[in-house]
């Protein structure tokens, strides 16, 4: 796939000039100026982000989304449509910590395009991913958006860098950035308090709540090993499973939107127990957003370690 996806690039490349990808950071300065009357085009990586720099663009960003609604943006690939509107984008916003793996292939062609990092700051944790099943090397767990805190600090990383790149509406872009960390402050709050009795392990598909997890001083187990949904659980690891859910006389197995609900099933099934939906927030859904998708998974949790 990413031969594919660089053969793509290179196609187009003969057509379209070639510039130089510049990974921005606060401390970064950008050579670029916008018309008063413009929008900055700004492209995000997947639907956090997209919500995100929303919030804090508003009326004066036009903001695009690359992984479409609805798919898993870990199975996805830039298209020759996606590469040239990063081309024509004053600004590319990225999760960071390698959650974009086709970020390479765009920085090997010369893009106009300057790539925001939003987990700059933020203390990114190592973890073994079955996928690469070395048994030895670690990874950077890329899931901080499901950590409201750090959530929080990707927002205000994307206020720096509108700032920078159109420093007449900063005034803007801070006080759209101020309410919307109000709101996720307010989202933080509700989870500690309604959690904070309640009991700390739960079953999770993927191992996509660490972050999470460690705010609120829970232990998060995984059907699957990995930072990735997409990992076919062997018949042990399933084992292993019931036998700690039965452990934990827990009566909850959680699935994800975009995987097989049959594994979480059969788990269920033998414990007795039912299968509910805890987000990993990967997928965009036009009918809600992201503090809504969390305050869902807080119901959820409360049903699982609440009763």
């Amino acid at each position: 796939m990413a031969n594919q996806t660089l053969l793509a690039i290179v196609s187009i490349a003969v057509t379209i000039p070639l510039l130089t990808v510049g990974v921005l950071s606060s401390a970064h300065s950008l050579d670029f100026k916008k018309n008063e009357s413009e929008k900055i085009f700004t492209v995000t990586s997947f639907y956090p982000l997209f919500d995100f720099t929303k919030n804090v663009g508003g009326d004066k960003v036009d903001v695009s989304l690359l992984v479409p609604m609805g798919v898993e943006p870990h199975d996805w690939e830039p298209s020759i449509q996606d590469l040239q509107k990063i081309q024509h984008a004053d600004l590319v916003i990225i999760n960071g910590v390698g959650f974009e793996n086709w970020i390479h292939d765009i920085d090997s062609v010369n893009s106009d395009a300057k790539i925001v990092d939003t987990s700059l700051g933020i203390s990114i944790l190592q973890s073994y991913d079955e996928e690469h099943d070395t048994g030895e090397e670690l990874y950077g767990d890329p899931h901080i958006w499901l950590n409201p805190v750090m959530a929080q600090k990707q927002v205000e990383n994307i206020a720096n860098s509108l700032s920078k790149i159109d420093p007449q509406n900063e005034k803007y872009y801070r006080q759209n950035a101020e309410s919307y960390i109000k709101k996720l402050q307010n989202l933080n709050s509700k989870i500690e308090t309604e959690l904070s009795s309640c009991k700390k392990d739960f079953i999770s598909f993927h191992n996509a709540f660490s972050y999470f997890a460690n705010q609120y001083g829970l232990t998060q187990h995984n059907i699957i090993q990995s930072n990735e949904p997409h990992v076919e659980p062997t018949s042990k690891s399933l084992e292993n499973i019931v036998n700690l859910a039965r452990n934990l006389d827990s009566n909850i197995i959680f699935s994800e939107e975009a995987v097989d609900q049959r594994t979480s099933q059969v788990i269920a099934d033998e414990i007795g127990g039912k299968v509910l939906t805890l987000s990993p927030i990967e997928i965009g859904d036009s009918n809600s957003d992201y503090i809504k998708k969390m305050e869902e998974n807080l119901v959820h949790l409360k049903e699982a370690l609440c009763n």
